[in-house]
């Protein structure tokens, strides 16, 4: 089994230990070696013709697309509700609008990839790239753990939980040990999202909200920093520049970091 799929099935097992959650749900009793979530059912010439036919709103909702390259398609307003794009490659891909809520994108390469106004909803995206990405408006609760997502523009983006969706546990966007250096989340919602163990060097977050986020452990140094909102963010063990210290104004545990 390939380090990834280990990977995976560890945290999988992990979450299965953690207080219930939707998107934990998702991981239940799924083997991610099965042809549904390795395999592809369609060729990338497929997808261009299906692509063609539908005249800008294709539906590949439910399907599997693992490992395809996709790279320089235009997918915008697709529907990929449910869909299986595992190691798949939308590399320079234009997928504005497009729905890729409750998708399997587990080391998908998005880099250079255009998802402006895209909904990522309950999205299991882990170890994903989106290096030079454009999430410009996005609404994202996926789980983005360990991706990388250096350069990455996420301004007025949307990773908020979802409050209105708490029977289905907290939806919101998780970065927990997520590259972000020099990603713009200038004006972008970060509240109660996971950053733990995050890197932001050089990232822009300007006007941005981290209120009441998990930041614990997380890396600002070189960050960005001008009204930016920190109430009740746990930075706990995080590393932030002591020059900064007073725009950390109002985050809890602020004695408890590492400041240098």
């Amino acid at each position: 089994m390939q380090s990834f799929g280990r990977r995976t099935i560890l945290a999988a097992a992990a979450c299965l230990c953690s207080p219930p959650a939707y998107t934990q749900d998702m991981m239940r009793h799924v083997d991610l070696s099965s042809p549904m979530f390795a395999s592809a059912e369609m060729t990338r010439a497929e997808v261009e013709a299906s692509l063609t036919a539908a005249h800008g709103r294709a539906d590949f909702s439910g399907k599997s697309l693992n490992g395809l390259d996709l790279s320089g398609l235009d997918f915008s307003n697709a529907n990929f509700r449910a869909a299986r794009i595992n190691r798949a490659k939308f590399s320079g891909a234009t997928l504005d609008g497009a729905v890729l809520d409750q998708v399997w994108a587990m080391a998908a390469d998005f880099s250079g990839a255009s998802l402006k106004n895209a909904n990522l909803f309950a999205s299991q995206m882990q170890e994903a790239k989106f290096d030079g990405a454009d999430l410009s408006g996005a609404r994202i609760t996926a789980d983005l753990s360990g991706a990388s997502l250096r350069n990455t523009k996420f301004a007025g983006a949307d990773l908020a939980a979802d409050m209105k969706n708490q029977s289905m546990g907290l939806m919101r966007g998780v970065l927990k040990s997520a590259d972000a250096a020099g990603a713009d989340f200038e004006d972008a919602n970060l509240a109660l999202t996971d950053l733990q163990f995050a890197k932001f060097p050089g990232a822009d977050l300007k006007g941005a909200s981290l209120a009441e986020a998990e930041a614990g452990g997380a890396d600002f140094r070189g960050a960005i920093l001008d009204h930016t909102n920190f109430s009740g963010t746990d930075l706990t063990s995080a590393r932030i520049d002591a020059a900064q210290e007073k725009a950390y104004a109002g985050a809890k545990n602020l004695e408890r970091a590492f400041k240098e």
